[in-house]
């Protein structure tokens, strides 16, 4: 019998220091090393998640934070290894870690490959000294060169450049310098997407100048272009790949796939009985407070069900990223809907130009594309 695919998402939550722009569920690290309980704390958590994933199998793992490789190899050795003695992993499961350049010790990424690490991403953000200053990253574009050089000399051949674009006073050709310096790196990977203030962040409270509208358009145009003269297809708003390097922890939640959320602040989500029971989960973001409900009761945090209602919005508001759109299968099977409940709604952004039929499914139209948040607020219920 085929098992169903799941991905597992598992927050690490420290970082050196809180870069202004950064919205995620990260905190400063207070001492010279992060609390090696927390990996116990992470196997508590998964294994109150474990009846609801019975038939099921893990094919990608991402560690996200947060610095994850602010944490030995040793405790990714030992947490993956007893999440796979508790449930199936697909024999090629992609296992990415998130790194900072600016945190890697020289010699440790032989050590993450040893403990099952197969993909990594590197937040580059930029290779322009003031840039990354602005940034307030701890790195240099050196740092990440090296990363590079050390990831190459341990086999992760697959590797991922996060690169951002319309930074504080960037220059257009700043800007197309960072994408011809990612892509001499070869990784197979490139995110690269446009700074934006959210709220809850430094950068929100006090704006930096940003380059307007028509600057910023620019830059992403011609950045693409670049990118596709190197070979990176783009396939989602942000994320450019060489052939068959997609990141597939990322399409999953692009397809409205199901995922188990472990760590403070993780979420997931679930589809437990379609449609009337696909369900998130919410952690405790305070890494203290996320430790103690997981030690304290089964299930640390919230879990809410998606509204029918809602379940058309959920699904579109990532799979219109996509460059080749969904079918009509990903739809009805990931919602448990049938296509009737969004056809009205298709053939509306068909005719407003947002819209493209394609023989199985839809796809987004490049004017969509320009106009993706009303576009995806079209399906709202």
């Amino acid at each position: 019998m085929t098992q169903a695919s799941l991905a597992l998402y598992v927050h690490l939550p420290w970082c050196v220091r809180k870069c202004p722009y950064c919205d995620f569920n990260s905190h400063q690290l207070r001492s010279a090393a992060p609390d090696a309980s927390y990996i116990d704390a992470l196997l508590e958590d998964f294994d109150a998640e474990l009846p609801q994933l019975t038939g099921r199998r893990i094919d990608s793992v991402f560690f996200g934070g947060g610095t994850p490789s602010l944490f030995p190899p040793e405790d990714f050795a030992r947490l993956l290894d007893a999440v796979r003695q508790r449930i199936d992993f697909a024999g090629d499961a992609e296992i990415t870690l998130e790194a900072n350049p600016g945190t890697i010790e020289r010699g440790r990424f032989d050590g993450y490959r040893d403990a099952g690490i197969n993909r990594v991403s590197l937040g580059a953000q930029s290779f322009t000294p003031h840039a990354l200053q602005v940034l307030g990253r701890i790195h240099s574009a050196e740092d990440t060169q090296r990363a590079v050089e050390e990831l190459k000399a341990a086999k992760l051949d697959n590797y991922n450049l996060d690169l951002m674009y319309a930074l504080p006073q960037q220059t257009l050709e700043e800007a197309l310098h960072d994408v011809t310096t990612a892509c001499a790196l070869e990784p197979t990977h490139i995110s690269y997407y446009q700074l934006t203030l959210e709220p809850g962040t430094v950068f929100h409270a006090k704006p930096p100048q940003l380059p307007d509208e028509e600057s910023a358009w620019q830059i992403q145009l011609q950045g693409q272009a670049l990118l596709a003269a190197a070979g990176y297809a783009q396939y989602e708003v942000s994320a450019y790949a060489r052939p068959g390097a997609a990141c597939r922890h990322n399409l999953n939640y692009w397809l409205f796939g199901d995922y188990v959320g472990i760590g403070a602040g993780a979420h997931g989500k679930l589809s437990l009985a379609l449609p009337q029971h696909i369900v998130r989960t919410t952690k405790p973001k305070q890494p203290r407070e996320y430790q103690t409900q997981v030690r304290a009761r089964a299930n640390a945090g919230e879990r809410a069900p998606i509204p029918l209602t809602d379940l058309p919005f959920e699904f579109m508001l990532n799979a219109l990223r996509l460059n080749q759109g969904f079918t009509a299968l990903d739809y009805c099977s990931r919602t448990g809907l049938e296509m009737a409940s969004v056809e009205g709604r298709l053939t509306d952004g068909e005719r407003r130009g947002l819209l493209s039929k394609q023989p199985d499914g839809w796809r987004a139209t490049e004017l969509g594309f320009r106009f993706l948040n009303d576009l995806q607020a079209s399906f709202l219920a």
